[in-house]
C-alpha cells in the first residue's frame, strides 16, 4: 500500500543514523587493523564492496557526489590489501559492533527484533531496476542476528533511496558537487565552509557555484534564489517519492508501528554523535 509522503521521509530520518554507524570509529579501526591508509580507503572498501571488483570510474559514477578523481586515490588501490568479501565482512562486524555499543540494553530488547524484522521485509521488497548500489547489497545474505539484521537492512534502505536521490539529481540536471552546495545553502551555510567541497581548490568551487548563477539558481551573494530553493525542494520530494515503493510491502498499522519501534533506537544512536 502506498503511504504519506511524510511518513516515508520520517522513514529516512530514522534509518540514516543506524545505517551511517557504518562511518563511524569502531568499523574505521577494523579496516585500518586490515591495512587501510585513513578513514577514506576504509569508506570506500566498505561501501564499494557490494559491487565488486569495479573501476574507479564506475564507483565513482555510483556514489555520485565525489569530486573527480577522489575515488581514484583509494580504489582500486584497497583491494591489493583486502578483497570486495572481505570488506563486506568486516564492514558488517564493526558496523554491528558499533551499533550494539551505541545502543547498549535497546539490543537486547524485543522492540529491536521487531525493529529489524519489519525493516527487513521493506529493504528487501524494493525493485532494484536503476539502483546499481541497492541491487548489489541485495545480493549479499542477510545476517540472521537481530542487531546485524537492522544495521543491513537499514544500509538497503539507505542505498535504495540514495540511487533513486541521484536519479532525482540527474533528472534535475545537478551534478555531484552542484548537489553539496545545493545541500550547504538549504543547511544555510555558503559552499566553501561546508565540509564535504570546503577542500577543493578555490576556483574550481567557485566554477561550480557560478555554474548555479548562470542557471539562476544561487543569487549574486551565493545563495538561493527562490528558483534554487524550488528545486532542491522538488528533488527532496521526488527523492521521497522514489524512496516508497520499499515501504509498499508494509501496511499503515505495520509502518506506523515499524516507526514506533525505531524511535528510541534512533535517537539513542543520534544522541551520543
Amino acid at each position: 500500500m502506498s503511504h504519506s509522503q511524510a511518513k516515508i521521509h520520517r522513514m529516512f530520518e530514522l534509518i540514516e543514523p543506524i545505517a551511517a554507524i557504518t562511518f563511524s570509529e569502531v568499523p574505521n579501526e577494523a579496516f585500518l587493523a586490515l591495512g587501510m591508509r585513513n578513514y577514506w580507503d576504509g569508506y570506500f572498501a566498505g561501501r564499494a564492496a557490494p559491487l565488486g571488483l569495479a573501476p574507479a570510474e564506475v564507483v565513482h559514477a555510483v556514489f555520485y557526489n565525489f569530486a573527480d578523481g577522489e575515488v581514484a586515490r583509494h580504489i582500486p588501490w584497497v583491494w591489493g590489501k583486502i578483497t570486495p568479501q572481505e570488506a563486506i565482512a568486516v564492514r558488517e562486524r564493526g558496523s554491528a559492533a558499533a551499533l550494539r555499543q551505541r545502543i547498549g540494553d535497546l539490543a537486547d530488547s524485543p522492540g529491536l527484533v521487531r525493529a529489524a524484522d519489519l525493516t527487513t521485509r521493506a529493504a528487501v521488497s524494493a525493485p532494484t531496476e536503476g539502483r546499481v548500489l541497492y541491487a548489489g547489497l541485495r545480493a549479499l545474505d542477510v545476517p540472521e542476528e537481530p542487531v546485524a539484521r537492522l544495521w543491513h537492512a537499514a544500509t538497503l534502505l539507505r542505498e535504495h533511496r540514495g540511487d533513486g536521490h541521484n536519479a532525482a539529481l540527474v533528472a534535475n540536471g545537478i551534478g555531484g558537487t552542484e548537489a553539496h552546495v545545493l545541500l550547504a545553502l538549504s543547511l544555510g551555510m555558503k559552499a566553501e565552509e561546508f565540509g564535504r567541497v570546503h577542500h577543493l581548490p578555490k576556483a574550481q568551487l567557485a566554477g561550480v557555484v557560478d555554474g548555479l548563477r548562470g542557471r539562476g539558481l544561487v543569487d549574486a551573494d551565493g545563495g538561493f534564489t527562490d528558483a534554487g530553493r524550488e528545486t532542491k525542494e522538488r528533488i527532496e520530494a521526488h527523492t521521497d517519492e522514489l524512496a516508497a515503493p520499499a515501504y509498499d510491502v508494509l501496511t499503515a498499522d505495520e509502518i506506523d508501528e515499524l516507526i514506533a519501534a525505531l524511535e528510541p533506537i534512533a535517537a539513542t544512536v543520534a544522541a551520543d554523535d
